[in-house]
């Protein structure tokens, strides 16, 4: 049997009372895409920010690729291939979309410095950036600030900017928010093909994307895992139809 990429163990954190992650542990298992959901303020992003390196557990383990990553921050867990897009935009907002992938790619060379050749002339930055830019479907906007990219092109500059670091795993917190129908559909069939590459970790609210996609499920409410298993196992789950689904099971 496949071993885990990423496994979480009895994960814990705390902020004054209220306790964000509570005994929390999850596998990630090659080529799946294991969703994690749950209503707003259980914890989803807190877990996130954890597994990414830029929180600090109370308690608990994360091991990846067979790696503790005690004591790595988020640099060095991106360069072991752990790769994180965020639920707000954190893209260098007045450089255009080829340029942010530019850097992630340069990033991934570990080639910081360019004395003798003008980064924006370098084609061994410029062909693997736009190579990706055409993967997400932003090859016609590649010149485009991200700063006048629409909400769901911002989220696809995103993923483009995690691929380029050629990530083992995907960390991806919500990037379905703010796009329209149509938006999602297109994302949600890229995710579908990128779970090949890589396995992912999906934090969302769009329940028609996480039912479309997911392998396994795992439910988080008030920083507990309430329960785990594959889509018909949650949607048929009365304790989480009774929490979270509601209707939209």
């Amino acid at each position: 049997m496949a071993e885990p990429v990423l496994t979480i163990r009895e994960l814990e954190k705390s902020f004054g009372a209220l306790k964000a992650t509570d005994g929390v542990s999850i596998d990630l298992m090659p080529g799946e895409i294991h969703a994690l959901i749950g209503p707003n303020g259980a914890g989803k992003s807190t877990l996130i920010h954890q597994v990414s390196g830029s929180i600090k557990p109370d308690r608990g383990t994360i091991h990846f690729l067979g790696q503790d990553m005690a004591g790595l921050d988020v640099a060095a867990r991106a360069r072991f291939g752990l790769a994180r897009s965020f639920q707000t935009s954190s893209l260098a907002q007045e450089f255009s979309a080829l340029r942010n992938v530019m850097l992630a790619v340069q990033a991934k060379q570990g080639s910081s410095l360019r004395v003798f050749r003008p980064v924006m002339r370098d084609r061994s930055l410029i062909e693997p950036a736009l190579a990706i830019l055409e993967r997400v479907g932003l090859a016609g906007r590649a010149h485009v600030p991200a700063a006048e990219l629409s909400h769901g092109e911002r989220r696809q500059l995103e993923i483009a900017i995690a691929l380029a670091l050629e990530p083992k795993a995907f960390l991806l917190d919500e990037p379905m928010a703010g796009m329209g129908p149509e938006g999602s559909k297109v994302l949600t069939g890229f995710l579908d093909d990128l779970r090949h590459e890589a396995p992912i970790l999906l934090v969302e609210h769009d329940m028609d994307a996480v039912f479309a996609l997911a392998d396994r499920i795992s439910v988080l409410v008030y920083g507990r895992i309430i329960a785990s298993g594959t889509v018909e196992e949650i949607r048929n789950d009365p304790e989480v139809r009774r929490a979270y689904l509601g209707d939209a099971a």
